[in-house]
């Protein structure tokens, strides 16, 4: 069950208040729960429509505020924007993780804190506000949550040199690449990472956030093999 605090938390922060409360209980209802449960839904027909909703808000979001953007520079922030790393950054920023309702099997395996399972519920949570509320709903919340860091150009549309770099390194089959934080200064805010690949240490970079550390390593290490 979603906790009583939670839901004080999601009006009290984001003004939302789900009318029908059984779509919020089924965003956060993993399959292995359900199996566990009999009666009870999981959140993947919700995940479904939800990253539909998502991609259609983030779309009109950029067409009105990047107006000198083309097709192509859109495209990548969306897909800088909707990645799992992503979401599931803004779930955990949510609350949502706690809420979670997984199978006694997943709860050991540490599902709670699995990336892609975050991405999930973020996309069916949304899902389940557009069906309750509708899409102005779905705005607002994003409003809230996702487009201030895009206005302050945590996501952009130049290259994603994470995604490249893995491309170019795994080419000849799988590499274990690393991004490790050495130092961070959240009263700035100011982040330090380093690249290793297999282990060994291939460049370093630093931005305003983790993310923008990570890329500007992944850029240093890609101009090192032009």
């Amino acid at each position: 069950m979603v906790s009583v605090a939670f839901k004080q938390n999601l009006k009290k922060k984001y003004g939302i208040k789900f009318n029908n409360e059984k779509l919020l209980e089924d965003a956060f209802t993993h399959s292995s729960y359900a199996n566990e449960h009999p009666g009870r839904k999981d959140y993947e027909k919700l995940e479904f429509l939800g990253d539909a909703v998502l991609e259609l808000a983030v779309s009109d979001y950029l067409y009105r505020h990047f107006p000198r953007l083309n097709e192509g520079e859109l495209t990548r922030m969306r897909s800088n924007i909707v990645r799992t790393e992503g979401f599931s950054e803004f779930a955990v920023e949510c609350g949502f993780p706690e809420e979670i309702n997984l199978g006694k099997g997943e709860e050991k395996a540490g599902a709670r804190k699995r990336k892609t399972l975050l991405e999930d519920v973020f996309e069916a949570f949304n899902g389940a506000l557009f069906l309750d509320q509708g899409m102005p709903a779905v705005q607002h919340f994003l409003h809230l949550t996702v487009y201030p860091l895009i206005a302050e150009g945590d996501f952009n549309a130049s290259r994603d040199y994470k995604t490249e770099l893995q491309e170019r390194l795994q080419v000849n089959g799988p590499v274990k690449i690393e991004y490790q934080v050495i130092s961070e200064d959240e009263s700035k805010p100011s982040f330090k990472v380093q690249l290793l690949v297999n282990g060994e240490k291939v460049s370093e970079g630093q931005g305003r956030n983790k993310k923008a550390a990570e890329q500007q390593a992944a850029q240093a290490a890609l101009d090192k093999n032009k």
